[in-house]
């Protein structure tokens, strides 16, 4: 079995990079301790299917064509 290879230095006291504000964030510990920080992955899972049937629907071309004459229409009578 290879060794782990060993990591280089120490954390910077405070990380300049955003790579290194990233690599540094305690993603666990508000995972565990903050529940906004949890409700708001959660919900992101769950609305993301109903988010994608409401764009089907609204992007369908049965829908397109009804806006499309509605807004005829429309220019019709300010004209």
């Amino acid at each position: 079995m290879a060794d782990k290879p060993e990591v280089a230095g120490r954390p910077m006291k405070f990380p300049y990079t955003f790579s290194a504000k990233i690599a540094q964030f305690p993603f666990k510990f508000y995972f565990q301790n903050n529940w906004v920080f949890k409700y708001y992955l959660i919900s992101v899972v769950v609305c993301t299917p109903i988010f994608y049937k409401i764009s089907r629907l609204a992007n369908s071309p049965e829908n397109k064509a009804k806006w499309a004459e509605i807004r005829r229409k429309e220019a019709a009578e300010h004209h």
